[in-house]
């Protein structure tokens, strides 16, 4: 009798959980960001893309693209950005997401930053330093591209797997050499140092990398109308910026609105904003991006990572993964 209670009890206690699970997956959305300072955090600080959707948005901040790939794997995260490179390492894994959007193409607000006294000129100084960077992450993959195009090995230097905001702290003990991030940890150390070389230049090399936006298929499938109107809000705002840009100064309230959102100060944002290019909704379409582009160099991007060890294979077709139905309704 007792083992029965028993039983019956936790059966009740799982049925509560997945109960409560249900009605607060549809009270709440979890859309994970990077905190990057972006036009899209103003909209969400305004409440402009709750207010297109209808959905009470609890917006969580992560530190890499792989502690994306866990939460939307683990289906507490249901929306979010990501890197092309975790995005390639999740595609791969079988994660049930899909890209839907770009989110913007990176820059040099993904550089490789040396530190001043640090006798670093050249890529090729780098042998024998202390390079730290997210790993898996796209500053990850840039680091990776750079250093294969100036011909130095991994083993040529000591590359050093760090938070953010463990490379702010280990810069200012000392503790690395330089560091290819993104702000705010790269505002900080440039205080002390200097770009050697940015994301764009890599990507000249032939080491493209970009954000997109991923949604977990089945919540994408169930909630088509608020995605499409989820994406037109973030058009707009992107559009303010890229028609605009003089208008965003620092004491700008949409500066402001970013600044209080992702924690920057004011007076960097316009700058770190330049290290970004946005697209249009319709120029995303294009073959160059979304239209075939962005699968493309995802399986590039896959077969890197492989060669240096960081997955165990590369799937024959990430256009799976990557689903421009969305796309197309928004632009209509």
């Amino acid at each position: 009798m007792k083992i029965k209670g028993l039983k019956l009890f936790f059966s009740s206690l799982i049925l509560c959980g997945i109960m409560m699970t249900t009605a607060y997956a549809a009270d709440k959305v979890i859309i994970g960001t990077f905190g990057d300072p972006v036009p899209v955090q103003m909209a969400a600080h305004d409440g402009k893309l709750a207010a297109a959707t209808g959905w009470n948005i609890d917006w969580r901040k992560f530190a890499s693209g792989t502690d994306v790939i866990a939460a939307m794997a683990s289906g507490d995260v249901l929306l979010a950005e990501l890197g092309s490179s975790p995005f390639a390492i999740g595609a791969t894994q079988g994660v049930a997401f899909e890209a839907f959007m770009l989110d913007y193409v990176i820059g040099k607000s993904e550089s490789l930053i040396v530190r001043n006294g640090a006798g670093i000129n050249s890529l090729a100084d780098l042998k024998g330093k202390r390079v730290a960077t997210p790993i898996g992450s796209t500053a990850h993959f840039s680091l990776m591209g750079a250093l294969k195009h100036a011909g130095i090995g991994e083993k040529d230097v000591t590359i050093m797997g760090m938070s953010p905001d463990q490379i702010t702290a280990a810069w200012q003990q000392n503790a690395i050499d330089a560091a290819f991030v993104w702000p705010p940890a790269q505002t900080e150390i440039l205080k002390t140092g200097k770009r050697l070389v940015g994301a764009d230049q890599v990507a000249e090399w032939g080491y493209p990398t970009f954000n997109v936006w991923v949604v977990n298929k089945k919540f994408g499938a169930a909630n088509k109308a608020s995605l499409i109107a989820f994406m037109k809000a973030v058009d707009v705002v992107n559009l303010d910026y890229l028609k605009n840009k003089a208008a965003w100064t620092a004491d700008s309230a949409k500066v402001k609105s970013i600044a209080v959102q992702t924690g920057a100060d004011p007076k960097d944002v316009p700058v770190t904003l330049e290290g970004y290019k946005f697209l249009t909704l319709a120029e995303q379409l294009e073959p160059a991006w979304m239209g075939g582009g962005i699968s493309k160099a995802v399986k590039v991007t896959a077969a890197f990572l492989k060669s240096a060890g960081r997955i165990d294979r590369v799937i024959d077709d990430y256009s799976k993964s990557v689903n421009i139905d969305y796309l197309k309704a928004a632009v209509r």
